[in-house]
């Protein structure tokens, strides 16, 4: 187990960082894992090798910690990173195929003109370059390889989208789209949801017989035992004496050496947890151990100590209405179901233009309300994923729409509002670059389904899951 505590003892001043544990994956190939066939490589792009160490040494660039990686495996950080580094390659690719070029020359130029290396009197100084270097750890030919690589992805995507301008009528269209006054009813759905008062035990209990399987939750009997230094080497110190014993005792479960002999020789009696579901889920030892309830025997990190524990049984149970925080909890889904439902009823109406005018005014006639909006920006009422799809809907249109606070509501837009600009405004140049912007991202999008098509991607999974446990 590769701990944090562990690796601030050893370091004292940082974390460890990917060029370190490079090295097994370079001079040993991590054992068996890439010793033979094509195991050295983790990807390919077409016909072109990404090998673990160009992945390796990709990591190393991105400075991230160990630690890092390990607390976010879950969350395919791996994954992501090898993404990144595909993207890179095909780019590579791209670049040489289309034979852009960058001379030193301009480099130079870049290098000198950057404000970070010229002082007070506009004029290069070495000696700025100099200190900027050391200042972030890096050598002046790798700070120049990384220059002319982002330099020629510049030169890339300003060969696919270079030039774009925006039409002037396409402008004027996006701005009255965009700053048209949109005058909306609307219902609050919350006043037909059913309320907490008027929630009867006979429909917990429908509740609970109708989603028994969904409701279901492990219910734990477990031991553990805390461990901190002051108990294992008699002094209150993360030093390696006591990291040492933490390995023994990894070692002894990974021999299927049981709880009970490895606690009696420690000497420290256990804490005897039984028939825990963790509903509160909150951040005590006993919730940490609950979520890794799947190992049978384990030692984690705690709040700044180890935490030894046996799951000694699990039972998966029907909530009890006994309980009143379940019977909390259970009375809490049964109205979000209640909710949802409702929502959803209106929602498959509207879609299935079987809500009109008639239903609108059935469903709340005292109870409409007005407002209006603004432009696409104005947020103050709804949400803005809310008022795009308002922009987006023509007159007399009905949809769904929510808050901040996540409160639904059933809308109509009644009327709409326009509203011109002038040509040789500022603010018709500022929706021009917009405009431009956006169409160039459109071309990009366009360019990236054509790189889709153009290159085959392939993942050695065997490699990737050996990377992502060597981690582990």
């Amino acid at each position: 187990m590769i701990s944090s505590l562990r690796n601030f003892a050893k370091t004292k001043l940082a974390g460890i960082f990917i060029f370190i544990i490079i090295i097994p994956f370079v001079f040993w190939g991590m054992g068996s894992v890439f010793n033979s066939g094509n195991t050295n490589n983790i990807a390919k792009v077409n016909n072109i090798n990404i090998s673990t160490k160009d992945f390796m040494d990709y990591l190393n660039k991105s400075n991230l910690s160990t630690q890092v990686i390990k607390e976010n495996l879950d969350q395919n950080i791996i994954e992501e990173l090898l993404s990144s580094l595909v993207s890179v390659k095909i780019l590579d690719i791209e670049i040489k195929d289309l034979n852009i070029l960058i001379s030193q020359d301009v480099l130079i130029k870049k290098i000198k003109k950057n404000k970070n290396f010229i002082d007070e009197n506009g004029i290069f100084q070495r000696t700025l370059y100099e200190k900027f270097l050391l200042a972030n750890n890096i050598t002046a030919p790798l700070y120049e390889l990384r220059l002319k690589n982002n330099e020629l992805q510049k030169q890339l995507f300003n060969y696919v989208h270079g030039g774009i301008q925006a039409p002037k009528f396409l402008v004027k269209k996006t701005f009255e789209e965009e700053n048209k006054k949109i005058f909306i009813d609307y219902i609050s759905l919350n006043n037909f949801y059913k309320k907490l008062s008027d929630v009867t035990e006979k429909d917990i209990k429908e509740f609970i017989k109708d989603n028994s399987k969904e409701l279901k939750q492990d219910h734990i009997n477990f031991s553990y035992i805390k461990i901190t230094p002051k108990q294992l080497i008699g002094i209150d110190e993360f030093n390696q004496t006591f990291f040492d014993k933490i390995d023994e005792i990894e070692n002894k479960i990974s021999k299927n050496i049981d709880f009970n002999s490895i606690i009696k020789e420690l000497d420290i009696k256990p804490i005897i947890i039984n028939d825990y579901a963790n509903i509160n889920k909150d951040k005590s030892i006993e919730s940490k151990i609950y979520n890794n309830r799947n190992d049978k025997i384990e030692i984690v990190e705690y709040d700044g100590s180890y935490i030894l524990y046996q799951i000694n049984e699990i039972n998966s149970k029907i909530p009890s209405l006994i309980d009143s925080t379940e019977k909390n909890r259970i009375t809490d889904l049964f109205l979000q179901k209640n909710k949802y439902e409702f929502n959803k009823k209106i929602f498959d109406e509207i879609n299935n233009n079987e809500f009109n005018q008639i239903s609108f005014e059935k469903l709340g006639k005292n109870l409409i309300e007005k407002t209006n909006i603004l432009s696409i920006k104005d947020n103050k009422k709804f949400d803005a994923n809310s008022v795009e799809v308002l922009y987006s809907l023509p007159l007399n249109s009905f949809t769904l729409i929510s808050d901040e606070n996540e409160n639904v509501y059933v809308a109509k837009i009644v009327e709409y509002e326009e509203k011109k600009i002038k040509q040789n405004s500022k603010e018709f140049d500022k929706y021009s670059i917009d405009v431009s912007a956006k169409n160039r991202n459109v071309i990009l999008k366009s360019y990236d389904y054509f790189l889709n098509d153009k290159y085959k991607v392939t993942i050695n999974q065997k490699t990737l899951d050996r990377v992502k446990n060597y981690f582990k």
